[in-house]
């Protein structure tokens, strides 16, 4: 898909995304715990990029643990943008936030951030190079050695048991039953649609991107996650 076949799919779940993935909630709830350990070190009042923010399900864990941390959500779907937005008023939180409708190229420039989150986003981007473009221009954005915590669907297709874990995975997510036409269609679509990579060439894209060596603090089914610093 390109982008605007995202924007418009992402628009069009956005009223009940939350609802639809409701099951993953416990794995979210793990990674943003880990989360707060890798960005412990952080100043207390420290600027986060979210890349990617959707419903703004991070920022609104991140803002109840840290009340001095500000947060600019950048989020090209307009529909996932209003609810991220709805819940941070909602949480009390919106007066610490910035709403960007666009892509990191369009957010207008300032003070640079301490951190970044870009999690569940690069997959969608087909192109090696141009994923790892992306991280070029979250680095542009962070102080020398700021952090980026990033999460991925990321496995090995070809490796022996890949249909075994997909099943897992989708009765993980899915409350419908899992059948054989079922599996075809997620790797399918994990095969065209989704850069669904090897942890290790994931790695590699994050450092041809500018970053450090990154390190593996998360996995829960096909989601990873890693942490790394602007190099």
């Amino acid at each position: 898909m390109n982008d605007n076949e995202l924007k418009a799919l992402f628009d069009q779940m956005a009223p009940g995304y939350d609802k639809q993935w409701e099951r993953t909630a416990p794995i979210n709830q793990c990674l943003y715990f880990l989360l707060e350990s890798v960005f412990a070190a952080l100043p207390e009042d420290a600027r986060i990029l979210c890349v990617g923010a959707g419903t703004g399900s991070e920022i609104l864990h991140l803002a109840s643990r840290f009340p001095g941390w500000r947060f600019t959500a950048v989020e090209p779907a307009r529909g996932m943008l209003d609810v991220c937005r709805r819940r941070a008023d909602e949480a009390g939180i919106a007066e610490r936030c910035e709403f960007h409708e666009g892509y990191l190229d369009s957010l207008p420039a300032g003070a640079s951030y301490h951190a970044a989150t870009c999690f569940l986003v690069s997959q969608f981007i087909l192109d090696q190079t141009a994923r790892s473009a992306v991280f070029e221009r979250i680095a542009e954005r962070l102080v020398p050695g700021g952090m980026l915590a990033s999460s991925d669907l990321s496995t090995e297709q070809d490796a022996p048991g890949y249909d075994d874990l997909l099943r897992v995975w989708q009765r993980a997510t899915s409350p419908a039953e899992v059948t054989d036409e079922g599996l075809r269609r997620m790797k399918a679509t994990y095969a065209k649609d989704v850069a669904v990579l090897p942890p290790a060439e994931v790695a590699a894209i994050l450092r041809a991107g500018g970053f450090e060596t990154p390190r593996p603090f998360f996995q829960a089914g096909l989601i990873r996650a890693w942490f790394t610093r602007r190099r």
